[in-house]
């Protein structure tokens, strides 16, 4: 008994570190989004360096799940949890490395001029950070129907993405003095393609969580 109270209590402080770097990540990301929509360059500056910030709190809590396996030897729903939220703070760190990715493609077209996208940047940006807040969200209340809207999103962030390249193919045809700022447009849009599948990757683990049910294929 006093075990199953001593993990439950481990599992909890789990669930808040877990919340933190959830917390972290949207923000990286959401400023990562505005520092290409205003231009700011000392916002991208600040959302690098958060990066790191980030990685500790990823070695932090993988460190806690390993603890806890090695301690309490959890099985059946603590294990399943465990597992789950250890691949979750993996894809995590991966979405915050890229917002800082798409912070730095903010710095490098500051010194381009032209940053006038030619595919609908600002709706793939709502999109991407809308599953990342929905997959959050369903990990939280465990919730395999907002998982599944999560992944059924992901289509749509990937048709965006998928139409981009051939209006930047268009555009650099008509003016390909502009080319190096489109390729970095092309970077961008991959960045938060790549967004909307790790968020996409929480939303599965949260179902297997929750049902059992393995839907990565």
């Amino acid at each position: 008994m006093v075990r199953d109270s001593l993990l439950s209590r481990e599992i909890g402080k789990l669930k808040d570190q877990l919340l933190i770097l959830g917390g972290e990540v949207e923000r990286a990301l959401g400023n990562a989004v505005r520092s290409v929509e205003d231009r700011d360059r000392e916002l991208a500056v600040r959302v690098v360096e958060h990066d790191a910030q980030i990685d500790r709190l990823e070695v932090d809590l993988e460190e806690e799940c390993l603890k806890i396996l090695a301690l309490y030897q959890p099985v059946a729903a603590d294990l399943r949890f465990i597992v789950t939220v250890l691949k979750v703070n993996n894809d995590l760190e991966r979405i915050g490395d890229l917002a800082a990715n798409i912070a730095e493609y903010t710095l490098m077209l500051n010194g381009e001029g032209d940053i006038t996208f030619s595919y609908d940047f600002a709706t793939m940006a709502s999109k991407t950070r809308q599953m990342l807040t929905a997959s959050l969200d369903a990990l939280v209340n465990r919730s395999s129907e907002i998982a599944h809207r999560v992944r059924m999103a992901d289509d749509e962030v990937d048709e965006i993405h998928c139409q981009m390249y051939g209006k930047v193919e268009e555009k650099m045809k008509v003016h390909p003095e502009l080319t190096a700022v489109l390729i970095k447009h092309i970077g961008i849009s991959r960045c938060l393609e790549r967004v909307g599948d790790l968020a996409t990757n929480i939303a599965e683990d949260v179902i297997y969580l929750v049902t059992g049910e393995i839907v990565r294929h």
